[in-house]
């Protein structure tokens, strides 16, 4: 070629070095080589498609998973792909060995890898010699290397005992993979197989519950601690010939028996048994050296976890209590799922209770923490609440009761002399939610201390928010008072009272959790287990367990939900035609004024299909106006009762004030800056009708609205 020619093409060059070229996209599972390459396969030469598996079957099944283990370190490392193939004719002869170099990269979005390369024949040197040590140093290095990065991944994501075995199997390591692998336990002064590969179960009798004294390979490994490499069935009969006929019947040609040592105590041992000689040098000791320490390390880290989780499950079932017979005149399903970190035990819970009057206490709580003296404060405060509720308290003496119980143990818990600080980490709260429950009337009478409130379903599907009188949380002030608030669960409707990782789990706050289980509780259309499942479900996922399995991968709060529903149409399902009646009630103290907007927002609940927005707006405000008169111009309390009645098209809304307060309302002509005095007129105005009830003490104000279209027709 002269100076000033055009070079000639890469191909040309390639052809001309007798180096083939080829590329391999994992997404379409296709690998294409020149001329060249395929030649160097043992193909035609000439250039042609493969697809993975027949290009794959023209390789030494050792050196693919080479490369598989190669290009993901070369791609993590941002190198090039170097590996050394054996290629393989129709027969499985190895017919040249190649020089592979490859740039791989890996598209995200895919997640497959697309490699570009060289295949170039290389003269394999003898093995032993100084040239044939250096030829391989470097590809055993780097395939060791990628293969060591890969199974320690894999090992420390396993979670139990099976994935570490069943990661163990898959392990192919680099230039020698056994085809047999066994993992032997201590179980008093006997082996136990606790997993295998390559064998048939019934092949494990004979190895399973053999004495540690046995003259057997496993058993020596464990009473020395030191690793037994055999390379040949020659050195297997000559060292242990007592058990040399358990082992020849496998028709295996090397062993290597390795310690599972953990902080110094061996635990058990790991066999690796090959079809073909191994004389196990000193590199490939030191790879499966190196595999035993991190498959110790994944079986002990496994143990625990079992043995963690066989105590939650020990402890979840002594501290949950069982429903029991279900209560006459009304039904009632519980759920509780732990969370999935740690011990998967924390301190939320359930209870119902038998009281001394006929009626049913309901409980709920969830004690501060995610530990075992979470776990521990849970399953006292449970007792305590049941020993004051079984002397017949009423629900604010129960909670103040478990309130000055809970205080007392935090403050026995303080370390004596322990900084202020510490003192207050010491300390433990819990919110609770207790409800008596009358089934023969639906009365119940609610204590609140911190927790969430109930909501109701009604038989239609409505569902709101019952906000309830509340103290703090227990254990915080020994003197804490728990104000009993009482509504009525009529028939065909269902209370849902839960902790506040129902609402809060995924991300959400109080608002956009509580909208989400609003949807749940509309949309449902099934019994009350059903509707159980349903809610837990929609926060999580469908998932296998019911009430106290834990969920994979779950890493945030505690859940515990009661559902109380009084039998009639709707008692646990949407009906489908809606009942004549809609109704709710609150009460506004002069103490809470803020109750007010909690007032107007229940009413908006109640009316959230009423077709009228204005209508809405319109009730929304007169409710205002009349709570607000009651608490600036006397001094009692109001009593809010809102009714919806009638089929869908022709309703009525009748929306009642009461007040034990004498003074009867007036109509004024207030002046144009005056701040009051428009109450009566704006009812005059907005109201279908409305009139004033004097009753035997105190009065009532109500107006009526009709329904309408929305269209102010």
């Amino acid at each position: 070629m002269r100076t000033g020619e055009p070079l000639p093409a890469v191909g040309e060059v390639l052809a001309a070095l007798a180096t083939g070229l080829w590329q391999w996209d994992t997404a379409t599972e296709l690998v294409t080589v020149d001329a060249e390459a395929a030649r160097l396969l043992g193909l035609p030469a000439e250039q042609t498609t493969l697809t993975e598996a027949k290009a794959r079957a023209r390789l030494h099944p050792v050196d693919w998973n080479e490369i598989i283990a190669v290009v993901g370190l070369a791609v993590a490392e941002g190198t090039l792909a170097e590996v050394r193939i054996r290629i393989m004719d129709e027969h499985g002869r190895v017919i040249r060995v190649v020089r592979s170099r490859s740039k791989p990269s890996f598209d995200r979005e895919k997640k497959s890898f697309q490699l570009i390369g060289t295949l170039q024949e290389v003269t394999e040197p003898t093995p032993g010699t100084p040239a044939g040590r250096s030829a391989v140093t470097g590809d055993w290095r780097r395939s060791r290397e990628a293969f060591l990065l890969d199974a320690g991944r894999a090992l420390a994501e396993a979670r139990s005992t099976e994935e570490v075995l069943r990661v163990a199997a898959g392990l192919s390591m680099p230039g020698f993979s056994p085809d047999g692998l066994a993992v032997f336990s201590v179980q008093g002064d006997r082996l136990r197989i606790i997993g295998q590969h390559g064998h048939q179960p019934s092949d494990e009798g004979p190895f399973s519950h053999m004495s540690l004294d046995t003259d057997y390979p496993a058993a020596e490994v464990i009473r020395t601690g030191r690793a037994v490499y055999l390379s040949t069935p020659q050195e297997y009969k000559s060292r242990y010939p007592v058990t040399w006929p358990l082992a020849s019947s496998f028709g295996r040609h090397s062993w290597a028996f390795l310690p599972l040592t953990v902080a110094g105590r061996t635990i058990g041992t790991w066999m690796a048994a090959f079809a073909y000689p191994v004389t196990f040098n000193p590199d490939e000791r030191s790879v499966l050296t190196t595999v035993a320490r991190m498959l110790a390390q994944a079986l002990s880290r496994a143990g625990t976890a079992e043995t963690e989780r066989a105590l939650t499950d020990g402890l979840q079932r002594s501290m949950l209590p069982t429903l029991g017979p279900q209560i006459p005149g009304m039904s009632v399903a519980a759920r509780y799922v732990p969370t999935g970190g740690g011990l998967q035990v924390g301190g939320d819970w359930y209870d119902m209770i038998p009281l001394p009057n006929g009626r049913i206490a309901l409980v709920i709580g969830d004690v501060q923490g995610h530990d075992v003296r979470a776990a521990g404060l849970m399953g006292q405060l449970r007792i305590a609440l049941r020993a004051y509720a079984s002397e017949g308290h009423r629900p604010d003496a129960v909670l103040s009761r478990a309130s000055r119980f809970l205080h007392g143990l935090s403050d026995g818990a303080t370390r004596p002399g322990a900084p202020e600080e510490d003192a207050l980490a010491d300390l433990r709260f819990a919110t609770c939610l207790y409800v008596e429950a009358d089934p023969a009337t639906g009365t119940l009478d609610i204590a609140r201390a911190g927790h969430p409130d109930p909501a109701i379903r009604m038989a239609d599907g409505t569902v709101l928010g019952r906000p309830t009188a509340g103290g703090l949380p227990l254990g915080i002030d020994p003197d804490a008072d728990y104000p009993t608030t009482r509504i009525t669960l009529e028939p065909g409707e269902t209370m849902l009272i839960c902790t506040d990782g129902l609402i809060e789990t995924g991300g959400h706050d109080l608002d956009s959790g509580w909208q989400r289980i609003r949807s749940i509780l509309e949309e449902h259309k099934g019994d009350l287990e059903e509707l159980a499942d349903a809610l837990v479900q929609g926060v999580h996922g469908p998932s296998s367990h019911h009430t106290t399995g834990p969920l994979a991968d779950r890493r945030e709060d505690d859940i515990a939900v009661l559902l109380l529903c009084r039998p009639g149409e709707g008692c646990g399902e949407t009906v489908l035609v809606p009942p004549t009646v809609r109704r709710t009630m609150l009460s506004v103290a002069q103490a809470e004024p803020e109750r007010v907007a909690v007032a107007r927002q229940h009413l908006r609940e109640l009316l959230h299909d009423w077709p009228s927005p204005d209508q809405v707006d319109s009730a929304v405000l007169l409710v205002s106006e009349m709570l607000t008169n009651v608490l600036v111009h006397t001094d009692a309390d109001a009593l809010l009762l809102a009714e919806v009645r009638g089929e869908p098209g022709s309703r009525r809304m009748r929306i009642t004030v009461t007040d034990t307060s004498d003074a009867l309302p007036h109509k004024r002509r207030p002046g144009e800056l005056a701040s009051s005095g428009r109450g009566l007129m704006l009812i005059e105005l907005l109201a279908d009708a409305w009139g004033v009830d004097p009753q035997g003490e105190g009065k009532s104000i109500w107006f009526e609205l009709y329904e309408s279209d929305g269209s102010g027709t």
